[in-house]
């Protein structure tokens, strides 16, 4: 979507929890070599929010529960020659459900050491660290109340 000249993408950081912990999914597209989290263009009068959600039923089969958003990214890219503002928002999710994943050219479920060690940018490493902590302490919390 572009709004006011912005681009507006949203991200999934989706995670589900395994017998030894979490493991991240990450994709690559088609002809590119840098792995991230799977990410969509806004539609013009949808939430990103909503497209994440939208991407990942229509792309993974998978139906996930958003729990926080995790950060906002401004950066520019070029788009039919000419520099365009964009804004990402990732947000974090917890799968609850999937089917077969079709939508993406590669794909990988991996722990958070070896999704860290994958993924491509910096900011996107930056953003699992995070992912992290807010889970981790999450998880502390639910301990104290129990």
């Amino acid at each position: 979507m572009r709004n006011k000249n912005q681009i507006l993408i949203g991200a999934g950081v989706i995670y589900k929890e395994v017998r030894k912990g979490r493991k991240y999914l990450i994709v690559r597209k088609e002809g590119e070599d840098k792995w991230e989290f799977p990410k969509i263009v806004v539609r013009r009068g949808e939430s990103s929010v909503r497209a994440v959600i939208r991407m990942l039923g229509e792309a993974a089969g998978i139906g996930a529960k958003v729990l926080e958003e995790v950060s906002r990214v401004n950066s520019v890219v070029v788009v039919n020659g000419k520099s365009m503002p964009q804004r990402l928002y990732y947000y974090l999710l917890i799968q609850k459900a999937a089917e077969e994943i079709i939508g993406f050219d590669k794909f990988e479920w991996l722990d958070t050491k070896r999704a860290f060690n994958k993924l491509s940018l910096k900011r996107e490493k930056d953003v699992l660290r995070e992912s992290e902590k807010m889970i981790k302490a999450w998880e502390k919390e639910e301990k104290r109340k129990k």
